[in-house]
């Protein structure tokens, strides 16, 4: 097993339970940590071996942005189920800061 890491991706997006918060993006920051079996990318090096962390950041940028949460539990519970899309990750790690 391995770790990989995202981190710093920043994204504008509406989330949160006060009037203001729901009118206007706000910025905010989220660090993803995936448990992912390396054992086969390790030897082969390739792309179609591991996770394409690239993927996985546009689809966190995604949620961030587009979707609406009054919680930021949730919308860390939600950056998760998008990292759990690619069966290989077995685990995730969501730090979000607003």
């Amino acid at each position: 097993m391995g770790i990989i890491q995202v981190k710093g991706l920043r994204e504008l997006g509406v989330h949160g339970v006060l009037p203001e918060e729901k009118q206007r993006p706000q910025p905010f920051e989220v660090d993803v940590e995936m448990t992912v079996d390396v054992s086969t990318a390790g030897e082969t090096d390739g792309l179609d071996d591991t996770v394409d962390y690239s993927a996985v950041s546009e689809a966190v940028s995604r949620v961030v942005r587009n979707e609406s949460y009054q919680l930021l539990e949730r919308l860390a519970a939600r950056i998760a189920e998008v990292c759990r899309v690619d069966q290989r990750v077995t685990g995730v790690r969501v730090t979000v800061r607003k």
